[in-house]
């Protein structure tokens, strides 16, 4: 089985570097955090809700954007990346620009690529937790409508120096 595997990766990568049996890895454990969650759910007697309200939709979407990037590239969270990658640089206004070092820095580093644990995560607390998940849902879509209106307004203090 190992060699069919280590065929396919090769043959899937040609000449570039993509580590499927780490993908694998991290899809995994994945599958395995949402199992655990679906058990924990169902122990404590908890189901998922008919159907999720435009509210909590929206809380959810800003919620996890701001969440990705606070875990991918604000500097304060850098201690936590780490071990996984390395500083290059920055890459906008309070983000880093990280170079991942294996699967787990790739994942660290792509507020793309945690978005979909961390709404995994928030849809989970919805289930468990919802109060104190919709409490923490929205204090991270304040400050994520916080940073845009930071950017509007450098982005107009800007232009009002230029108009002078």
């Amino acid at each position: 089985m190992t060699e069919i595997l280590q065929k396919t990766e090769k043959a899937y990568q040609g000449e570039h570097d993509r580590p499927l049996g780490g993908y694998l890895r991290i899809l995994t454990v994945y599958g395995g955090t949402v199992a655990v969650a679906a058990a924990t759910a169902a122990l404590a007697g908890r189901r998922a809700p008919d159907h999720v309200g435009v509210m909590d939709l929206l809380l959810m979407a800003a919620c996890t954007h701001k969440a990705s990037r606070l875990l991918a590239k604000d500097p304060v969270t850098s201690p936590i990346r780490a071990p996984f990658t390395e500083y290059e640089g920055q890459s906008g206004p309070s983000e880093l620009r990280e170079k991942p070092r294996g699967q787990v820095g790739e994942l660290l580093a792509c507020p793309f690529c945690l978005a979909q644990w961390i709404a995994t995560g928030y849809a989970t607390g919805l289930v468990l937790a919802p109060r104190f998940t919709r409490l923490a849902g929205a204090t991270m879509t304040a400050v994520a409508i916080s940073d845009w209106l930071q950017l509007a307004y450098a982005k107009l203090m800007k232009s009002a120096g230029e108009a002078k």
